[in-house]
């Protein structure tokens, strides 16, 4: 049984989105607010690390966003 081609994951473009969303507020503050240090936060918007399921489950609940958006830019 064949599988339905997956979109893959450009972790750059998904860091970009995440940076975007964190606007004006410190890494610091928003990567106490998700439970990461603020490196770990870095690489995640740098596209350098995929972040957990928990950051972005943190992301969606604060900036009222999908995580479908936030993974992959498709949706709200």
């Amino acid at each position: 049984m064949s599988r339905p081609n997956k979109p893959k994951l450009d972790l750059r473009e998904m860091g970009l989105r995440i940076r975007d969303l964190r606007g004006d507020v410190r890494q610091e503050e928003l990567a106490l607010h998700l439970g990461v240090s603020q490196s770990q936060l870095s690489k995640i918007e740098r596209g350098k690390v995929a972040p957990t399921l928990d950051v972005l489950m943190g992301l969606a609940t604060r900036f009222g966003k999908s995580l479908d958006w936030i993974a992959t830019g498709h949706g709200t």
